[in-house]
This record gives C-alpha cells, structure tokens and sequence, in this order.
C-alpha cells in the first residue's frame, strides 16, 4: 500500500489548502481504520454516501457476484444487461407511478445536469429558477443552479437565465411563470445546514409549477435513500416531482447516480434529436449490482424503522451550553455554534478523538452529522460522548 503525503499532495489535485488528511486503510460498518490501526467512528457516512454502512457484506458479495459475469460492454441504453434491468426494475417499484423510468449516469452532479436538458427539452423554455443557499453539484449547469455565489463567482459566465428564490418562502413562488422551464429543489437543502420545509411550502410548489406547466425536480442526492426516515424525503411531504434526481448513498459505497421521471417525460431525451443525453459508464453493472444490494439491505433489516429513534438518541445526548441551534430530519443533522472557527476547532479535536464530523459549504457556523443508518445504541452512546468532550476541549483552546 501507499500512503505517501508527497504523492497525496503534489500527484493527487487538492480541492482545498486545508484538506482533512486522514489516512485510511480499510473501513467496516461505522468504523474507518488507519494503517496503524487507530479506529474512526464515522459519523458523516463519507458525506451521506455509506448509509448502510462501510463493505457491507450483503453489496460486497452483489460486487462479487457480478464481477464473475463482465464489467463494461457497451455505452449506455445499447445492451441489454440483468444489473441495470434488475435496479430498475426494484427502483420503480419503490417509487409512485409517475416516476416510472430511470436514466442512470455517475455522480449526483450528472443526474442534476440531465434533469435541466429534460426539463428545458419538453418545455422549450430557458428559465430555471433554483433557491438559495442550495449545492446541486460542481460542474457548469449544476454549478449555475446552485446559491453559493462564493463558489460561483471565479467561474461565471454560468448558465444565462436562471433566477433564485428563498427556500421555504412561499411569496417568492410568484416567481414561477410561463417562462420558466423548471424549478430545482433540494427537498431538504443539505448544505445550507438541513434546511426543511413546510409541507405547505412544498405543496404550494407543486401546485404553482403545475399552473404554470413548470417541470419540479427534487434533488435527493444528500437526503434521499433513507437518511431522513423514509426511503425518499418527499415522501414526508405527500408531494411528488416531475423529476427525481438520487445518487451518494444509492450505490452503496460506488459512483451511481439516477434521474427519474415518468417514461413519457424521459422519451423527449430519445427522439428529435436521437441521442439527446449520452453517458459511456452510466448504468455500470458492477455499480448497479451494488445498488441493487443496498436497496435490499435497507428492505431485509427494515433500516427505516429505526431512523427516528436513532436521531432522537443523537439529538438528546448532544445538548451543550454552546450549541445555538440543532436542526434534524431522521439522521440528518446540522449542529449550530456561533462561529465558524469554534466548529472548524471542534471537527479537529473529534477527529483526534476518532470521530468524523465535517462543516457545510453554506454554512461553516454548522458541523454535519449523517452517520450510516446501521449505526447501534452503543455506538452512538460513544460517539456522541466524545463529541461533547471535542466541544468542551475546543471552548478551552
């Protein structure tokens, strides 16, 4: 093996000066181990990515599985191919009616471009009206809908006509016109610090697009597959989008991601022109194999039941003086302090303590928590008593 910084830093591109740097061997349930053997409770799921945990042996074995028939064969949508049938096939049929049809492509960032050109492909309109303070994902469509104009701005020209709204403010909904073509949402924003919604607020969405023949995309990337309780967020809500866009968690610890819509929606992509979004690895069967295998684990040990209980421990075994805020839905969690440099301190001194917290982009005054859903009593009995010990030991430095 090879840990060597040298390479990590100067053969490896840095997204930021202060990278985390932690050196992992291997990883099993909620744990991740350094090579010499020093364990992390990880309590962000590789930022909402493992919610059933690290190698669980049910995916490992799906992997191994499929590995014994082929990996890639062909671009997207030429093959016919069992993994991606089969993920289909379940994924639908957790899903209501309309949302019937699944493009599968990489990265959650892709499943957000692809709902934009399907959304502006059937209505033949250019505005796309996104909130603010949302992270949609980095790359240049994605990055235009997004609200963090710190993050934006060394890159502009982005995407002409997009507009943003306040999340949650349901008098900003007069915005939504016959011009628009889309609005893109987070059901719940992940990085503007959990940000949740009314029902009335999502409701009055949907009721606004459908007046104005907009196309409703939520994008679960960070909140779906479990995290809040139920296997997709909006189902808190009883609100249904045009478009779903999934991904982190869905592949179970490998890079998958989907749009959904139903198969009418789906087919302006197919014709006028052919070939209207093209993916070379989208839908890999290795990765749909995986994907499959976590949907089941969250089926067969009934994850879901226990979400709440388990954010409700958290939250009760987390109060301190300190802390201005705690905002929750299911395991996802946004933790106030009144400055950024106090969490920075914070996530350091749990990170020597062997706990795994992280910041929000949107929000430094906040650290996240969205440990895996198979996380058990002891573990976050453990975790949660070292994260108070991290607070009290970063007020004293």
């Amino acid at each position: 093996m090879d840990f060597r910084e040298e390479v990590f830093f100067h053969k490896l591109a840095q997204t930021t000066p202060q990278a985390y740097q932690l050196t992992i061997e291997r990883a099993e349930g909620v744990y991740l181990y350094a090579p010499d053997g020093k364990r992390y409770i990880d309590m962000i799921s590789g930022i909402a990515v493992s919610n059933v945990g690290h190698r669980h042996p049910h995916i490992i074995q799906a992997i191994k599985n499929q590995l014994d028939h082929h990996l890639h064969v062909m671009v997207y949508g030429e093959f016919i191919q069992s993994s991606p049938n089969q993920l289909a096939d379940k994924l639908t049929s957790l899903l209501p009616a309309s949302l019937n049809c699944c493009y599968f492509v990489n990265s959650g960032t892709e499943a957000n471009e692809g709902a934009l050109k399907l959304a502006k492909r059937k209505t033949g309109r250019t505005e796309m009206i996104a909130c603010a303070k949302s992270y949609h994902g980095s790359t240049h469509g994605s990055l235009s809908v997004s609200g963090n104009e710190k993050k934006k701005n060394a890159f502009r020209p982005l995407l002409p006509d997009v507009q943003f709204i306040e999340f949650n403010k349901q008098e900003d909904l007069t915005r939504i016109t016959e011009r628009t073509a889309c609005v893109i949402i987070e059901t719940i924003q992940g990085d503007a610090g959990v940000r949740i919604p009314t029902r009335e607020y999502l409701a009055a969405l949907r009721k606004r697009c459908d007046e104005c023949g907009v196309i409703l995309i939520f994008d679960e990337i960070q909140c779906g597959m479990g995290r809040t309780g139920t296997l997709f967020a909006f189902e808190r809500f009883g609100v249904i989008p045009d478009i779903l866009t999934i991904g982190k968690a869905f592949g179970g610890g490998l890079p998958i991601a989907a749009f959904i819509a139903d198969e009418q929606l789906m087919n302006v992509l197919t014709f006028d022109p052919p070939l209207g979004h093209i993916t070379t690895f989208g839908g890999n069967p290795v990765c749909c194999a995986s994907a499959l295998a976590m949907l089941e684990v969250i089926e067969q040990e009934n994850l879901l039941a226990s979400v709440e209980s388990k954010g409700k421990l958290i939250e009760s075994l987390l109060h301190h003086p300190a802390i201005t805020e705690i905002r929750r839905a299911g395991l996802m969690f946004a933790i106030d302090f009144h400055s950024a440099e106090l969490v920075n301190r914070i996530v350091a001194c749990a990170k020597d303590k062997g706990v795994i917290c992280y910041w929000f982009l949107s929000h430094p005054n906040s650290f996240r928590i969205a440990p895996p859903l198979t996380i058990t009593e002891s573990e976050i009995r453990e975790a949660c008593t070292l994260i108070r010990e991290s607070i009290d030991e970063a007020l004293r430095s």
